[in-house]
């Protein structure tokens, strides 16, 4: 142990005892600051890639129109798209209890509608007056997120290069501006 310390003197590092427990001790040379913090970078970036699903509801009628209805599709597509389940809640008014079927046929189309961005998790099933079916993303939503980050990022850096040029434009102006002022006088 002591040789252990004078090396590490010697070198310029810490010694760092990695597995306390083990029979002799595992000891190990290494520069104590860049360790935690890259054991910190490691931690943010697995807390970065963790992710709770969501379950989305979504409330329809029997008798929707049809505006409405591409507007429920196109908001189940993009809870879909950000890696959430969507539910599918549909109530029964009055008679419409009475048709249970016509239900499931409008749930299984939207099911239809979005087979190419999501599976089937849960089947139409009845619930007294409701009806509900949940659907479940093809992608992770880590997937969906850091696509979402690399986006961004994408956008960020085409507004920095926009506003550099813009910034390179206003300079050469003000410098031909200014050389015409000297050479007026």
């Amino acid at each position: 142990m002591e040789d252990a310390l004078r090396l590490a003197q010697e070198a310029g590092l810490d010694l760092v005892e990695v597995a306390p427990d083990a029979k002799p001790p595992v000891a190990k040379l290494m520069d104590y600051g860049k360790f935690k913090y890259e054991s910190a970078q490691k931690a943010r970036e697995a807390r970065r890639n963790q992710s709770n699903t969501v379950i989305k509801p979504i409330r329809i009628g029997l008798k929707i129109d049809h505006n409405d209805y591409r507007r429920k599709i196109s908001q189940a597509e993009r809870f879909l798209n950000g890696g959430d389940k969507v539910k599918f809640d549909l109530r029964f008014k009055g008679r419409e209890q009475s048709r249970p079927e016509m239900g499931v046929k409008l749930l299984r189309g939207i099911a239809e509608e979005l087979a190419e961005i999501c599976v089937l998790e849960a089947a139409p099933r009845s619930e007294g007056r409701n009806m509900s079916m949940v659907l479940a993303p093809l992608r992770k939503k880590t997937e969906a997120k850091s696509d979402q980050r690399r986006r961004r990022e994408a956008e960020r850096n085409q507004r920095r290069e926009r506003e550099a040029e813009r910034a390179q434009r206003s300079q050469e102006r003000a410098a031909a501006s200014g050389a015409a002022g000297a050479s007026a006088e």
